[in-house]
């Protein structure tokens, strides 16, 4: 079986910070970005040690706004 790298992209203008995207990620690499606001006035979500993702999607199907893309890699 290949193993499988994800990349994980994010629309941060689109981002409302409901935060959902940062429940359901199972290596726990989403989280909210504190340090910046975009021009909506949230804290947007992005990711941290993105060489640990594994591609699985969770965030971006969880995301009610469309705002994350996953693109998968075999390595």
């Amino acid at each position: 079986m290949a193993k499988v790298k994800g990349r994980v992209t994010f629309n941060e203008e689109r981002c409302k910070g409901c935060e959902l995207c940062t429940t359901v990620c199972p290596v726990d690499i989403v989280l909210m970005d504190t340090k910046r606001i975009n021009s909506k006035g949230y804290h947007p979500a992005t990711v941290i040690e993105m060489d640990k993702c594994i591609g699985c999607a969770n965030c971006a199907m969880i995301c009610p706004d469309m705002v994350i893309t996953v693109e998968r890699e075999k390595i």
